[in-house]
């Protein structure tokens, strides 16, 4: 099964032997591919996990529109900054999410939960702080990620002003550097604040275009989906399809090709193409794919 399918790679050709609900279930498994705008935000956070403490340590703000990979980046480098020690599981970089209203007692116990911290249920914020500081020190953490970010802005001014002075007095109190993941709104937040605007560097993920990074891009997904037949994703005439239905996103386009996998594997075509790009794969965008 390894000869005749230089469009895959050698992994991935082992799958074409598999049974066809195998290979369809095979296309859920998150694949990972380090196009250049990854490369350069993790060879940023590298940096960052690298940089000396001090006082007032950098921080960024990384910014792109809902599912534009930006989770993705941040837990696949967590993943890479755990170690295995004597004593158990070193995490260096901790991911958490921000709560859905800027609650500081609320994103305290998110950092707890993420740790399978046990903590009281009715904890005053004052002291999920101390208790949050401790145990971060002595886990000896180096980097905290918060995503979803943006939520801020959810709730009043009063509010976010609390909420922003939490992070800030954090990042003092650990000396760490902090990274935000969210959309636009998550900037304007920070924007409220001069010393917050001062203190996260924004860093965007930009929407998708046609050009020689997304013909890359799927290109490589090509090579990742046990298909039999090679579909030529990187050609103007399918690859302009999913640019226009994803609407540059990655997470959408992902979602938008691995259905359209699965449609080719059950309809027996065994590669995208035009045909399978007419079906109804992606909220009802797809209508018409015509021929040139």
């Amino acid at each position: 099964m390894s000869l005749g399918y230089e469009h895959l790679e050698p992994s991935v050709r082992e799958q074409l032997a598999l049974p066809e609900q195998e290979r369809i279930d095979q296309l859920s498994r998150p694949k990972w591919i380090g196009y250049p705008r990854a490369r350069d935000l993790t060879a940023e956070l590298e940096s960052l996990l690298r940089h000396p403490k001090i006082h007032r340590m950098p921080n960024r703000l990384i910014v792109s529109e809902t599912n534009n990979g930006k989770t993705m980046l941040a837990h696949r480098f967590a993943r890479r900054h755990q170690a295995q020690t004597s004593t158990g599981l070193r995490m260096r970089v901790l991911v958490v999410q921000a709560p859905p209203v800027p609650d500081e007692n609320r994103f305290f116990a998110n950092i707890l939960e993420a740790l399978n911290a046990p903590y009281r249920a009715y904890q005053s914020a004052a002291r999920r702080n101390i208790q949050v500081v401790h145990l971060l020190k002595a886990l000896g953490l180096e980097m905290l990620i918060v995503d979803e970010i943006h939520h801020i802005v959810a709730g009043h001014e009063r509010k976010q002003g609390h909420f922003l002075n939490t992070l800030k007095s954090l990042g003092n109190d650990l000396q760490i550097p902090l990274i935000g993941l969210g959309t636009i709104d998550a900037l304007r937040a920070v924007q409220t604040d001069p010393q917050m605007t001062n203190r996260f560097e924004p860093l965007a993920i930009p929407k998708w275009t046609w050009d020689r990074d997304f013909r890359m891009l799927l290109a490589s997904f090509e090579r990742l989906v046990p298909l039999r037949g090679p579909s030529n994703l990187a050609g103007e005439q399918i690859g302009k399809r999913p640019l226009a239905l994803s609407e540059g996103t990655i997470g959408e386009l992902s979602t938008l090709l691995n259905r359209a996998a699965a449609e080719a594997i059950r309809s027996g075509r065994e590669q995208i193409d035009c045909n399978v790009l007419s079906k109804d794969l992606l909220n009802n965008k797809v209508t018409t794919c015509w021929q040139t």
